[in-house]
């Protein structure tokens, strides 16, 4: 070996022996916690998209909503993509600059939302672990800690894996990544977080949560004195007040943010008619298919199904319902169902991350949920469950 090789032989393994250990400590905790953050995420890629949709419109970016599906899906697949690429160590010149930016950009978003009180959570995690703005913005804050300490040592990481092992790490996860939100957009999500997840009593989803804390007001008078309009509450009437106070009006001040908010709002069957039927129908024991469509856009290719389910679920006596945002369009159509209800948008994207997706119920409780993908496993269960 030559002196010029031995020379730079010496000099990486000073570089090696010069990070203290715990840096991989910390690039196996971030790697970790960015992998099991992409992966809860992309279990439910919509619900990031309808996030992202939130905080668009609270910035007035209505225009960009058509770009939150794919951002979504990126998104994810990238914070999977960094978490490997810090448990691997590979090119983390290049990787620490990328999961920095992340970070703060991370932390610009939960700052936001904690600070502007517009969002009830952030969806760093999604449905299965939500997080309040400010317990998301204080976890992004430690994580950009751990994230500056590997910065710091970026030029002395060096992976234990070769070139080649390191990118095809990569490349398998990347395509992990992808394939498994291509898998639940289809099927749905393979862990359900969501209050319309089977097992649950709807009727119990729409009560306010036990022990759960309301917003709280105080009454604020606004008075005229002096020439000036002064605010002060039933507690704190100023000691000179007397007849020369004139009063102008009062309102109610938010002093504390509840979280007296049931789990499932709004979830409302109307018919075309405008009955409502949601009581009638949760409160009774009869078993019933629900049929959730967003649309009837690709309806050709779901009738078959749908025509299937009706069917079987005849020849059980169970009826079949359809429940739709476009429920005129749905009463134009040749569905055969036997009742059509008019429900809201927003419920039917959070209750039905597939377009059809069906539910066998019983009264409020909901024996299963498939999507169109899963009809066999629908019908062996409406099968079952059907007398």
């Amino acid at each position: 070996m030559s002196n010029f090789q031995q020379s730079s032989a010496q000099k990486r393994v000073k570089q090696v022996s010069g990070i203290p250990a715990t840096v991989m400590i910390v690039r196996i905790v971030v790697g970790l916690l960015f992998i099991f953050s992409g992966l809860v995420k992309a279990n439910d890629p919509l619900g990031l998209s309808y996030k992202m949709q939130e905080f668009f419109d609270a910035w007035g970016w209505n225009a960009l909503n058509w770009s939150t599906f794919s951002l979504s899906i990126a998104m994810n697949a990238f914070e999977i993509l960094l978490g490997v690429a810090m448990l691997v160590g590979y090119r983390m010149r290049l990787f620490s600059w990328l999961i920095l930016l992340l970070t703060l950009f991370f932390g610009f978003l939960t700052g936001y939302a904690a600070l502007s009180g517009k969002f009830q959570s952030c969806g760093c995690f999604g449905d299965c672990l939500p997080l309040t703005p400010i317990q998301s913005f204080l976890k992004d804050i430690a994580l950009l800690i751990l994230v500056l300490y590997i910065f710091i040592y970026r030029h002395k990481i060096r992976s234990r894996f070769s070139i080649k092992a390191a990118v095809s790490f990569l490349i398998i996860a990347l395509a992990f990544a992808l394939a498994l939100q291509a898998y639940v957009l289809k099927h749905l999500p393979f862990v359900d977080c969501l209050p319309y997840k089977k097992g649950n009593h709807l009727l119990e989803q729409m009560q306010v949560p036990p022990g759960a804390i309301a917003d709280s007001f105080a009454i604020t008078f606004r008075y005229q004195h002096a020439g000036k309009v002064v605010e002060f509450d039933a507690n704190h009437f100023p000691e000179d007040f007397d007849s020369t106070y004139q009063y102008v009006d009062r309102y109610d001040k938010l002093i504390r943010k509840g979280n007296a908010i049931p789990k499932v709002t709004d979830f409302s069957l109307k018919t075309p008619a405008g009955a409502d039927s949601t009581q009638e129908l949760l409160t009774s024991q009869q078993k019933y298919v629900l049929v959730l469509f967003k649309n009837f856009e690709a309806f050709n290719d779901q009738k078959a199904g749908l025509t299937t389910v009706i069917q079987q679920a005849h020849a059980l006596s169970v009826p079949v319902m359809i429940a739709t945002p476009e429920a005129s369009a749905a009463s134009s159509l040749q569905t055969g169902a036997d009742q059509i209800f008019e429900l809201d948008a927003v419920v039917e994207k959070t209750a039905a991350r597939a377009n059809p997706t069906y539910f066998l119920m019983q009264g409020d409780y909901i024996l299963e949920k498939k999507s169109q993908a899963e009809l066999k496993t629908f019908l062996s269960t409406l099968k079952g469950n059907g007398k």
